[in-house]
């Protein structure tokens, strides 16, 4: 009796197993993180990105590379979400937290070709990785939120690998001044919410000219012609509430006989309108944002009693409006009082290039700030150093997992070696005088000085970066790799194009050639 296959998957559906699903997987992560590797540090490379449309972007930032790169390997994606994590935990360390994955996945590529299991390696790596923070808490130096020259430097430090070449110091201020506008103490503790700094864009100028505003830009402008266009000692009403006459949910049909009906029914109209406008009026307000819309005969009303009106603005900016003046945002217009109105010293409309924009300065609460970006980092920390102390550690360890924990060690070090090459520097040279350096505990602050080639004391040379980057690129980094050394089994479905059968003569319809096809990446 002839066996009868049995089919599980649909057709068209391809599978990896085992080590060839391993290594598709680490090969994928690891192209991933060589493209961007020569973007580290402050010497490192740009890349351009051009879409489908043909626009065009040239950037170092990990961040942004990320983003704009259309990556279609499901590996190759985790490492994508590792770079918007660290992005969005952070701010900062993206790139590092991509090559850092990436070497980590191919130290366990070598012990999995020594035949050391997938849970062996991942257990060797989470102990390392936190041996790896207790070093960096160890290690850490407490900066006080009022040392302001420490924080330009730690603004430096990231600024220095921007594209912004002879303004970094101008946006270090920038940046600090705005998290100091921010900050606020919530028991033993100062929080900065970076959610209430708002970053604008427009061309024009050079970078020099780009300021911090005291308050919010809202990129609208002043919604009638016949509006003042500058308002002192401003009296702001936030209302989220349309003022206009609310049609009706069901058709309704008027019968109109006479002229002076339909006379009578446009008065009341103008009437509900008066009204909803003396509400505003009344409170004594002599501005108004309004997240909805506004009627053009409510506005002509509006501008007649001198109230500088802007209509639709977000959600977003009439929380930061409500920040910033102390104002209370309300749902109607009755509920509009005199203790709900927000405070500014100035509020005015402005053109900035071919757009006009409206600024709220100086509000009565300022805990809302505006960077507003004109114009047409030293990335370099203690890797090596972190790198030593956990290969002094993986002999503690023992065992197998003392390999992964010397792995884990060596891919610390693919961080400066990536950025001295970026300098053009020989990165063999360059660590074996980092790794020298590291061997006497006085050194703990040496690094790669990218102007000489030479390790030097980056403390000294006020390249400094917050303790947080570091840990969250070594969280972010094992936390994919964990995943991928997981997966022993890709499963791939593919639906078959549209108007074929997808594959070569003699292959059935939508089953892709080669195995585990699909599996490319797109850039």
């Amino acid at each position: 009796m002839s066996e009868v296959p049995i089919l599980i998957l649909k057709e068209g559906t391809s599978r990896s197993r085992g080590r060839n699903a391993q290594r598709s997987n680490i090969m994928a992560a690891k192209v991933l993180a060589e493209t961007v590797r020569s973007t580290i540090g402050p010497r490192g490379m740009d890349k351009m990105l051009v879409a489908g449309m043909g626009d065009i972007v040239i950037t170092n930032d990990g961040a942004t590379i990320m983003k704009e790169m259309d990556v279609q390997n499901p590996a190759a994606k985790m490492l994508v979400e590792v770079a918007k994590t660290q992005d969005s935990e952070v701010g900062d360390g993206t790139t590092t937290s991509v090559v850092l994955a990436g070497e980590l996945l191919a130290g366990a590529e070598s012990l999995l070709d020594r035949d050391v299991h997938p849970n062996v390696i991942i257990s060797g790596y989470q102990d390392a990785a936190q041996k790896a923070l207790e070093i960096l808490h160890k290690i850490a130096v407490d900066i006080k939120p009022s040392d302001e020259g420490q924080l330009k430097q730690i603004a430096l430090t990231s600024l220095n690998t921007k594209g912004i070449f002879g303004s970094q110091k101008h946006f270090a201020e920038l940046a600090v001044e705005a998290i100091q506008h921010v900050m606020e103490k919530r028991g033993t503790t100062i929080k900065a919410d970076i959610d209430l700094v708002k970053v604008m864009k427009k061309n024009g100028q050079s970078l020099e000219e780009s300021e911090l505003v005291n308050g919010i830009i809202i990129d609208k402008e002043v919604s009638h012609s016949q509006m003042p266009k500058s308002v002192t000692d401003a009296r702001i009403a936030l209302l989220n509430a349309k003022l206009e006459i609310e049609k009706t949910e069901m058709d309704a049909k008027i019968n109109i006989n006479k002229p002076e009906e339909m006379l009578a029914f446009i008065h009341e109209e103008e009437n509900m309108l008066k009204d909803m406008v003396e509400q505003v009026a009344k409170t004594g307000a002599n501005v108004l944002f309004t997240e909805k819309g506004i009627d053009d005969q409510a506005l002509a009303i509006l501008a007649k009693k001198g109230i500088l009106t802007v209509k639709n603005v977000s959600s977003n900016d009439m929380e930061k409006l409500a920040k910033a003046t102390g104002g209370s945002v309300v749902g109607t217009t009755k509920d509009l009082s005199k203790t709900a109105l927000g405070q500014a010293k100035l509020v005015e409309e402005m053109r900035i290039g071919d757009d006009k924009l409206v600024y709220v300065r100086e509000g009565k609460n300022p805990k809302a700030v505006t960077i507003m970006i004109r114009g047409g980092s030293e990335h370099v920390v203690d890797e090596a150093e972190l790198a030593q102390r956990l290969k002094d550690y993986a002999v503690k360890v023992g065992g197998r997992e003392q390999l992964a924990v010397t792995a884990f060690a060596e891919a610390l070090e693919a961080v400066p070696v990536a950025i001295a090459q970026n300098a053009g520097f020989d990165p063999i040279d360059v660590m074996v005088e980092l790794r020298a350096k590291h061997n006497t505990a006085a050194n703990l602050w040496y690094g790669v000085n990218v102007s000489t080639g030479k390790a030097s004391d980056m403390w000294k040379m006020n390249v400094i970066e917050p303790l947080r980057v570091k840990t969250q690129v070594i969280k972010s980094a094992i936390e994919a790799v964990t995943m991928l050394l997981r997966v022993d089994d890709v499963i791939a479905s593919k639906a078959p194009p549209a108007g074929g059968s997808g594959g070569p003569p003699g292959m059935p319809p939508g089953m892709p050639p080669g195995g585990m096809g699909g599996m490319g990446m797109g850039m």
